[in-house]
């Protein structure tokens, strides 16, 4: 029998046998569903226009709902609906344009989302449904949603609708019913790394995340580096603002997160007033609304940072020989007269020589007006209250690692020898490898986050997320070494080349893949692993899936920087009660002028049959559920022992029901 403090504790929200038994029916129905769909997606870097359409549309499976629902609508009237659950403040504002009877189509169309939001729920009791209604407009489409076609009901349900087109609702009734739509058709949201770097958007992407219901992340390399800079990390701190400086998002930096750049700006000015600094022109994903800096302007910003980053870099690199990252110690590896740099053993010319601000004698101290940039940079992010919010998202919802439904999810590799044996990598003086390294590097950046005294301990914490940034032995990043400096001052390819480490090619083998599995304590006959991190060039005829259908590798380019290489602009993975399966995307295009938009459907492959309907019974949330049944059986023998009496209220009891979550 579980232990007795705990039933005492679980008896006064179930305080009866009667109050019990309805809980174990309720849970025992509930693990009787099919199970929910999964959904996998990885490596979004900022690019929250895709990824919130990628969600919305559940990667095309709301259009096989539109498909296998409204059969009898012509496949034009099918794109539109698609449309308008995919995107409806735009879609209606094209409608209002277009439609010469805009009652008459709000009508046909509140009958339409009302079919497939009712497809969508069959997953699900009626009182989950209900949680995920809207406040306002909750009741009236609950009783929508759960209409029959009793006759003495049916003025009643076309009142409703006649109501809300009466009182101007329709608009924000429609946008709330299509949200509702996406939501049930996601039961859960797994992101395998990489939100932030290279796109505009990475806050808004967070803002999306903590408005869903279900969602873990685990964590990729570029989350880390702004999960040290938000520890204060000096690091950290100059590679997220090079970073994000170089693909010109001002208006993330400025405005989303309330980073005050105007001292890199000024000092960038001052010193590099006529240096064109050609070589740090920035990307340009997507023009700046709010903060439109000039690109000459930028340039000379990104210069500035770059420097500065590999000051700060070497200073910490110096302070900790045991990280054994000299060989990244590279601005006194430069001959300032002859315009050259030596690495690993090579010359090279440089490409830009104009380095004011580094002191040949001393290259890795900062200037006064480099300390007064990091100062105001170390002030905004510490201070910044919406990256307080979503790095706290980060740690709470968020692992190195994840087990889901026998599947091990994470973002970048296993540090392997070329023999294919776990790699043993020094850690505060241990040596770890395989799962127990992930274990200890996840506790480890919890503890920095949360248990460092002060500012200064917390950055000096902080340093273990800028090497999971750049080590070669990190699981985040998977390279013999980080060639920053080299792509910024060199033009040779061999200098800039990073190497892959052996994990990658290992994984090709399915011994590999289950010896991974086994290690993290799966069954590797049931279980897959899925990772990001490193782009599948579909274009050059690679595949995505590896060791024989054993890992998947699902970053295929949702940001826009890797399209080019990848040829394709994303994977999601899906695993529902049925099938498990990877959909392939097209680009995603934005709103035209016209008011139109297109919208390509994923071109979907099933790479497991479920063979049989998989409910949640079998599931991790199924044990969870079992584990409470079990819990309210011993209370009940409880109550018949005499060990705990029974209460019964006077008043009629309003027993809470616990729902899947």
């Amino acid at each position: 029998m579980a232990n007795m403090e705990f039933l005492k504790m679980l008896a006064k929200e179930f305080p009866n046998h009667r109050a019990v038994n309805t809980e174990i029916i309720n849970l025992n129905a509930i693990m009787a569903l099919p199970k929910g769909t999964e959904y996998f997606l990885s490596d979004i870097h900022g690019e929250y226009d895709a990824f919130q359409y990628f969600v919305r549309s559940a990667s095309g499976t709301i259009r096989m709902k539109i498909d296998e629902n409204l059969k009898d609508l012509s496949e034009c009237e099918k794109e539109q609906l698609a449309a308008l659950i995919y995107d409806p403040e735009n879609e209606i504002k094209r409608r209002e344009k277009s439609e010469k009877d805009f009652d008459g189509w709000t009508k046909k169309i509140l009958q339409e989302l009302l079919v497939i939001c009712r497809s969508v729920s069959t997953k699900y009791t009626r009182a989950k449904v209900r949680r995920l209604l809207p406040v306002d407009s909750g009741y009236a489409m609950s009783e929508l949603l759960f209409s029959d076609d009793a006759d003495n009901r049916i003025a009643y349900y076309n009142s409703i609708v006649e109501t809300i087109i009466d009182v101007n609702a329709s608009r924000t009734f429609i946008k709330e019913l299509a949200t509702v739509i996406s939501k049930l058709a996601v039961d859960q949201l797994h992101i395998i790394g990489d939100i932030y770097d290279r796109g505009p958007k990475p806050h808004l992407v967070m803002d999306f995340l903590m408005s869903r219901r279900a969602v873990d992340v685990q964590w990729g390399n570029h989350d880390v580096v702004w999960m040290g800079a938000a520890c204060g990390n000096r690091p950290c701190i100059a590679n997220i603002i090079r970073m994000n400086v170089s693909y010109n998002n001002f208006d993330m930096l400025e405005y989303g997160y309330g980073f005050n750049l105007r001292p890199l700006a000024t000092f960038a000015q001052e010193i590099y007033g006529n240096d064109p600094c050609k070589s740090f022109m920035p990307h340009v994903l997507e023009k700046n609304r709010f903060d439109p800096i000039p690109e000459k302007l930028a340039a000379k910003m990104h210069k500035m940072i770059a420097v500065i980053q590999f000051k700060v870099e070497g200073q910490s690199i110096l302070r900790h020989p045991e990280y054994e990252l000299d060989h990244r110690l590279l601005l006194d590896k430069i001959d300032y007269d002859k315009g050259t740099v030596n690495l690993y053993g090579k010359t090279y010319e440089l490409k830009d020589v104009h380095l004011p601000t580094v002191d040949p004698e001393n290259p890795y101290e900062l200037n006064a007006e480099e300390e007064e940039v990091m100062s105001a940079l170390e002030a905004s992010i510490l201070n910044s209250q919406k990256l307080k919010e979503h790095m706290h998202f980060m740690f709470s919802h968020g692992s190195l690692y994840h087990i889901s439904n026998n599947n091990l999810l994470f973002h970048g590799c296993i540090p392997m020898t070329e023999d294919g044996e776990f790699k043993k990598v020094k850690v505060d003086g241990k040596e770890l490898s395989g799962a127990k390294l992930f274990r200890y590097l996840d506790k480890a950046m919890r503890n920095a986050y949360y248990n460092s005294k002060d500012d200064e301990e917390r950055a000096e914490a902080g340093e273990l997320m800028w090497r999971l940034w750049l080590d070669k032995d990190s699981p985040l990043f998977g390279k013999d070494k980080m060639t920053t400096f080299e792509r910024c001052f060199t033009s040779s390819k061999e200098a800039k080349k990073e190497n892959t480490m052996p994990y990658y090619s290992l994984i090709e083998r399915q011994d590999i893949c289950e010896k991974i599995l086994e290690d993290f304590g799966i069954d590797s006959d049931k279980g897959v692993i899925l990772n990001g991190h490193v782009p599948v060039k579909i274009k050059d005829g690679e595949s995505p899936i590896k060791g024989n259908g054993k890992l998947y590798v699902i970053d295929g380019g949702i940001s826009k920087a890797y399209q080019k290489t990848t040829g394709i602009a994303g994977y999601t993975f899906i695993y529902n009660s049925r099938f498990m399966a990877l959909a392939e995307h097209m680009p995603y295009e934005k709103l035209k002028s016209d008011g139109t938009q297109v919208f390509h459907s994923p071109k979907v492959q099933v790479v497991k049959d479920m063979g049989r309907r998989i409910i949640i019974r079998e599931t991790d949330i199924g044990k969870e559920l079992q584990k409470q049944v079990d819990e309210l059986t011993d209370l009940n023998s409880a109550f018949k022992e005499g060990d705990i009496k029974e209460t019964y209220p006077l008043t009629e009891m309003k027993y809470k029901i616990q729902y899947v979550k």
